[in-house]
C-alpha cells in the first residue's frame, strides 16, 4: 500500500480545507502503495562505541555509594574521558543539576578536551529534565566552539533540546541548516510547531516530509491528528483518520486517544465515542479521554456514568481519572460523589498527588467545605502556583477575605511565584470582605514587585472595592483612566455599585455601556430595572420592560437545588408538585411569622434579579425559601444547608434568611448567581452587598 504525496488535484483531497491565514493545501491528496526504504538509523554510528565504551547500563535506582562525590581539586585532575563518564553516570540517575555543574568544569578549563557523542546526549538529556534555556545555550556552544562534528543521531537530539525547552526560532534555524534529515529530525520539528500552537506551519512541513519519506507510522499520524484539533476542522481529522485506517495503525492506542480527543474538540462527541467504542483494548488513556469529552461538552451525569463503567471493568485508575470526576462531582454540586472520589484518590496510591488533590480543594472550596479543603492542602507534601490559588480563591468567595490575605503572604514566603490568576483571587477576596487599605497595597505590588500586570479582570476587583465604599466618582474615574479597553466586568461592578447606594444618573451611564457591549444579556437590564424602581423612578422603569419585550427576552423561572441524604432536590418558585408540599409550605408560612417577631417586613417593590416576574406576587414562596423548607424539615438540626441557585438571591429572600438562621440556629450557605452567601445568626458573610 501507498501513501504517497501527490501535487496534482484530486476528486479527494485529503487536506483542501478553508485555510486559516496563509494555510493552503488544496490540490494536496493521498494515494496509495507500499514503498520500501531503508531504516535511516543504519547510517548512524554511536560515538559509544567509537570511543570503544561499553553501552549504557540500564537504568537502575540509585545509591549514594555508586556516584562518588569528587572535590573540586580532584576534579580538576580527573581525565577528559572521567570526568565526561561523570556527567554521564548523574544523568543515568536523573541528577541532571549536578551534571550541569560537572559540565562547567569542561566550560572552565576548555584545552581540547575530546567530548564524545554519548556525553552531549546526556548533556541534552539534562537540558530537557531541567527545561534550561541557559543549559541549551551552553551546550550548544560548547559543540559548535569545540569543533565537534555530530552524526545525524546528536543532531537530532539536539533539535530535541532546543524543541523541548521552547526555543522554536533557534531549533528552527538548526533544522533548516541540517544537511541530511530523517524522519525522526521532520517529527521532532513538526511536534514542536504542533505543541507550541503552529499548527499551520506543522502541515506545511508534514507535507514536505511526507513527499521525501512517506512515513506511515502512529507517532506521525497521532501528532497530526492534534494539529487537525488544534486547527477545529474535523474534515482535516477525518481524512488524516481514514489515512491511518489505510495504513493499519487506527487500532494504535495513541492515535485512537488522539482521534477521540480530536473529535470531542471538534464537537462530534458521537464520533469520539464510536471511535472509543472499536478500541481493541481500551486503556486507561483511552477512558480518561472519552469521559473527559463527555465533561467538556457539558454531559456530566453521561461522564460519570462513564467513569463507573471504567471501574467495573477493571480498567486501571490514575489520579488524572479522578481529577476528571472531582471537577464533573463540582459541576453536578454532588459532595457524596466527590467523597467516594477523594476515597479512591486515597485508596489507589494517589493520596499526594498533586493534581487530584488540587481538584480536591478547588472542589472542596467551591461548595464551602473550606475546612475539607484546608485539610487536604495541608496534607499536600508539594504545592504549586495552582494550589494556592484554589485556596485562596476558596477563601475569599466565602467571605473569608483576611484569611485569604494570610495564605497570600504564607505564600509568598514560601517563594511560590504568583501569577495573575493569583491576584484575581487574592484582589477578589479584599473587595468581597473590604479589605481596603490591605486591597490596594497588594494592587500596587503586582507591577512594582512580582513585574504582573494588572489586566482588567483586576480593575473590576478595585472597582467593586470602591464601590463598596461609596466611592462611585473615583470607581469611575479608575475606568476611565485604565491602560486599556473597558470590559463589561469592570462596568457591571459599577452598576452594582450604582444600584446598592441608589445612583441613578451614574448607574443608567454604567447600563448603557453595558447594553452595547452586550445587548442580549438579561441581568444588565434587570439591575437597572431594580435601580429605578427603588429610586421610586416607575415610567424609567416602564420603559426598561418595553425594551425587554421589544428585543424578546424573558425571565426564566427561578431554581434552587438542595441535596439531601445524597439525593438532589430541585425547587421552582411557588412549586406544589413536591410529595412533601403540604409540609413544605406550612414550614414557610410558620417561619414568615416566626421572623416577622424579628422585624421582617416582607418587601415588594424590587423585581427579582434574573427571574420571571410572576415570582414577584408570590414572594413568599421563592424556591430558595421552599428548599430551605425542606431542608429544615428532612435534616438533623446540627447539619447546616447548602442551597445552590442560578440566579441572584433577591433582597426580600437575602433578609429573610439571615433571620431564619438565627431563629432556627442554623447555618445557611447559598451559593448564588453572584457569590457564596454564609448566613449565620442573623448576618451574612457578604456584608450585604453582592
Amino acid at each position: 500500500m501507498e501513501i504517497a504525496l501527490s501535487p496534482h488535484k484530486s476528486q479527494t483531497p485529503l487536506l483542501g480545507f478553508p485555510s486559516p491565514g496563509n494555510l493552503s493545501f488544496l490540490g494536496c491528496c493521498f494515494a496509495s502503495k507500499a514503498r520500501i526504504w531503508s531504516d535511516p538509523f543504519s547510517r548512524i554510528c554511536c560515538s559509544s562505541m567509537e570511543q570503544r565504551l561499553k553501552p549504557k547500563p540500564k537504568k537502575v535506582e540509585y545509591m549514594e555509594r555508586q556516584v562518588p562525590v569528587l572535590e573540586d581539586t580532584q576534579i580538576r585532575k580527573t581525565s577528559s574521558s572521567g570526568l565526561c563518564s561523570q556527567i554521564e553516570k548523574l544523568v543515568l540517575c536523573n541528577r541532571h543539576r549536578e551534571a550541569m555543574e560537572l559540565f562547567e568544569i569542561l566550560e572552565l578549563e576548555h584545552d581540547g578536551f575530546d567530548v564524545g557523542g554519548s556525553t552531549y546526549d546526556a548533556l541534552v538529556s539534562a537540558c530537557v529534565g531541567l527545561r534550561s534555556i541557559r543549559g541549551v545555550k551552553r551546550v550548544f556552544n560548547y559543540m559548535i566552539n569545540s569543533g565537534f562534528e555530530p552524526d545525524l543521531y546528536v543532531t537530532n537530539r539536539v533539535l530535541l533540546m532546543h524543541v523541548k525547552c521552547g526555543l522554536m526560532r533557534d531549533a528552527r534555524k538548526l533544522f533548516d541548516e541540517m544537511p541530511e534529515k530523517d524522519v525522526a529530525s521532520w517529527m521532532t520539528m513538526i511536534g514542536g510547531l504542533v505543541d507550541s500552537g503552529n499548527f499551520s506551519e506543522a502541515f506545511r512541513l508534514f507535507l514536505c516530509m511526507w513527499e521525501e519519506f512517506n512515513d506511515g507510522r502512529s507517532r506521525t499520524f497521532a501528532t497530526m491528528i492534534r494539529a487537525s484539533a488544534g486547527l477545529g476542522l474535523v474534515q482535516v481529522g477525518r481524512q488524516i483518520h481514514s489515512c491511518a485506517l489505510k495504513r493499519g495503525v487506527s487500532d494504535d492506542s495513541f492515535v485512537s486517544c488522539a482521534l477521540i480527543d480530536m473529535y470531542s474538540k471538534c464537537g462530534s462527541i458521537e464520533d469520539a465515542h464510536c471511535v472509543f467504542d472499536q478500541m481493541p483494548e481500551k486503556t486507561t488513556v483511552g477512558w480518561n479521554s472519552i469521559i473527559a469529552s463527555y465533561a467538556l461538552h457539558g454531559y456530566s451525569e453521561e461522564a460519570l456514568g462513564l467513569y463507573y463503567e471504567m471501574r467495573d471493568s477493571g480498567a486501571t485508575i490514575d489520579h488524572f481519572t479522578i481529577s476528571i470526576v472531582i471537577r464533573i462531582c463540582a459541576r453536578l454540586a454532588s459532595l457524596e460523589h466527590a467523597k467516594q472520589a477523594h476515597a479512591a484518590l486515597v485508596r489507589h496510591g494517589f493520596g499526594t498527588d498533586i493534581v487530584a488533590n488540587t481538584a480536591l480543594v478547588d472542589f472542596y472550596s467551591k461548595w464551602g467545605r473550606m475546612e475539607d479543603a484546608r485539610h487536604v492542602f495541608n496534607r499536600m507534601r508539594h504545592k504549586n502556583v495552582i494550589s494556592w490559588n484554589a485556596l485562596i480563591a476558596g477563601y475569599g468567595n466565602h467571605g473569608q477575605g483576611e484569611e485569604a490575605v494570610i495564605m497570600f503572604e504564607q505564600m509568598l514566603r514560601e517563594g511560590v511565584i504568583p501569577n495573575h490568576v493569583t491576584f484575581l483571587a487574592v484582589l477578589s477576596a479584599c473587595s468581597y470582605s473590604g479589605l481596603s487599605e490591605r486591597g490596594w497595597e497588594i494592587f500596587h505590588s503586582m507591577r512594582r514587585d512580582h513585574k504582573v500586570k494588572p489586566r482588567a479582570m483586576h480593575y473590576a476587583c478595585m472597582i467593586e472595592l470602591l464601590g463598596r465604599e461609596g466611592l462611585l466618582d473615583e470607581a469611575y474615574a479608575l475606568i476611565r483612566t485604565a491602560p486599556f479597553k473597558t470590559t463589561t466586568n469592570m462596568w457591571a461592578a459599577l452598576l452594582t455599585a450604582c444600584r446598592m447606594h441608589k445612583n441613578l444618573e451614574l448607574g443608567k451611564l454604567a447600563a448603557e455601556k453595558l447594553y452595547g457591549m452586550e445587548p442580549e444579556k438579561l441581568c444588565n437590564y434587570i439591575v437597572l430595572l431594580n435601580l429605578y424602581n427603588s429610586s421610586g423612578k416607575l415610567k424609567e422603569a416602564a420603559g426598561v420592560l418595553q425594551t425587554l419585550k421589544r428585543k424578546g427576552l424573558r425571565m426564566l423561572p427561578a431554581c434552587s437545588w438542595i441535596e439531601v441524604k445524597k439525593q438532589p432536590y430541585a425547587f421552582l418558585c411557588g412549586e406544589k408538585s413536591h410529595s412533601q408540599t403540604k409540609e413544605i409550605y406550612q414550614k414557610v408560612d410558620n417561619l414568615m411569622v416566626e421572623i416577622s417577631r424579628h422585624g421582617y417586613v416582607e418587601e415588594n417593590e424590587t423585581l427579582l434579579p434574573d427571574v420571571d416576574e410572576e415570582e414577584q406576587r408570590i414572594l413568599k414562596y421563592h424556591s430558595e425559601k421552599l428548599a430551605i423548607a425542606f431542608g429544615l424539615i428532612n435534616t438533623p438540626h446540627w447539619t447546616p444547608l447548602h442551597i445552590t441557585q442560578g440566579h441572584r438571591v433577591c433582597g426580600d429572600c437575602h433578609r429573610a434568611i439571615k433571620l431564619i438562621a438565627m431563629v432556627t440556629g442554623r447555618e445557611i450557605v447559598v451559593r448564588d448567581a453572584s457569590r457564596f452567601h454564609h448566613f449565620r445568626n442573623g448576618t451574612c458573610s457578604c456584608a450585604d452587598y453582592w
